[in-house]
């Protein structure tokens, strides 16, 4: 899956155990109702973010990870993730190129020598 918009935050690295480490990006979209998406980079991916500021345009390649987990009451609750894998920059968009003229009108006249029983080929 793919998210596209603006970076809107990138966070520090966090070091959350001696053998894991993410950094958290937040994304976004650029659409009627736009949505800040916030992703996850982990480990060696944390590095990804090094080269992107806030503002950039971005198409950014996730995961969806989900997992469940039981507390001490024994209640079972589930949690939901975002984990990016892959950045990359879009490019702006470009001013629109500018729409060739029509052609003059004459070079849309009816042609003058066209005879009907001549070129009756339709199958209709």
């Amino acid at each position: 899956m793919e998210v596209t918009g603006k970076v809107k935050v990138i966070n520090a690295e966090q070091q959350v155990s001696a053998s894991f480490k993410k950094r958290e990006l937040v994304v976004t979209t650029e659409e009627q109702y736009p949505q800040h998406i916030m992703i996850e980079f982990t480990q060696d991916k944390c590095d990804l973010l090094n080269n992107y500021s806030v503002g950039e345009p971005v198409k950014v390649s996730i995961n969806l990870r989900g997992r469940e987990w039981v507390n001490p009451q024994g209640e079972t609750k589930y949690f939901n993730s975002i984990q990016g894998w892959r950045i990359e920059k879009l490019q702006a968009e470009a001013p629109s190129a500018q729409v060739p003229p029509m052609p003059a009108r004459e070079a849309f006249e009816p042609a003058n020598n066209f005879k009907e029983e001549e070129h009756d080929d339709l199958p209709f």
